[in-house]
């Protein structure tokens, strides 16, 4: 483990370098920062999953490029949930990461010279404007958005409580919602501590949900349905033990 990490570090410090670089080049241009980001997402985010050494599984991978544009939903368990982020989202998507990202060594910086929207979770307001700007941001440029609707990584691997910013985001864009369901991460990387196990990494995509009849009165119950789509597919050891407060 402590070599594979060390050489997943060293893989990332080169290659963010030289994508840093680029950034600073091409700062005139968000969406082809941006674009060419994602390319880092795809070098990066592969080496990284692939250095944990767990066997993947993919169910209904195709409808991740062919639903593109759209806005993916997954849950969140593990810090691997981030890599197979960056890896899996379609070329043209963008991610929405806590502020509190910039916190990360040369991740946190080269996100944000990349021009992918931060938001701030702790003032509901400014959160929702920052949702507001995404959607421009997004319909102007027929970008896709990656998001995990939990917020923070789940502390039992249970699936959590959903935000409705992706609602909101759904209603502005029109844009369907594509669920992702990763089985297993928070086993072959558990949220804390420094462990990789080679457990099995499962990963389906679902059929995308249309929300052209989305409102906002109502966006309460679409975050509840998309909740319980992913609720459902889920295994017993990730299920919500019970109806949570949604």
């Amino acid at each position: 483990t402590c070599a594979r990490f060390a050489l997943g570090g060293i893989f990332m410090v080169a290659v963010s370098l030289v994508f840093f670089l680029m950034m600073l080049f091409l700062l005139p241009w968000r969406v082809l920062r941006l674009k060419v980001c994602n390319v880092y997402g795809k070098l990066v985010g592969h080496a990284i999953t692939a250095l944990t050494g767990a066997p993947l599984i993919f169910r209904n991978r195709e409808r991740l490029n062919g639903s593109h544009p759209a806005i993916y939903v997954s849950n969140h368990t593990s810090t691997l949930d981030i890599w197979l982020g960056m890896w899996l989202c379609p070329f043209g998507g963008a991610g929405l990461a806590k502020k509190e990202i910039v916190k990360v060594p040369g991740l946190g910086q080269l996100y944000v010279l990349s021009g992918h929207p931060l938001i701030d979770r702790s003032n509901r307001e400014r959160a929702i404007a920052t949702m507001n700007d995404v959607a421009e941001f997004m319909n102007k440029n027929r970008l896709s958005l990656w998001i995990w609707p939990e917020g923070t990584r789940s502390k039992t691997g249970e699936l959590g409580p959903f935000k409705k910013g992706f609602v909101h985001a759904a209603i502005a864009t029109g844009l369907p919602v594509v669920p992702v369901v990763v089985y297993g991460a928070a086993k072959v990387w558990p949220r804390k501590g420094l462990r990789l196990t080679t457990h099995p990494l499962h990963i389906e995509t679902l059929p995308a949900i249309d929300t052209s009849d989305w409102s906002v009165e109502t966006a309460q119950d679409h975050a509840d349905t998309v909740w319980k789509i992913l609720q459902e597919r889920l295994g017993d050891r990730q299920k919500a033990s019970s109806e949570v407060e949604l």
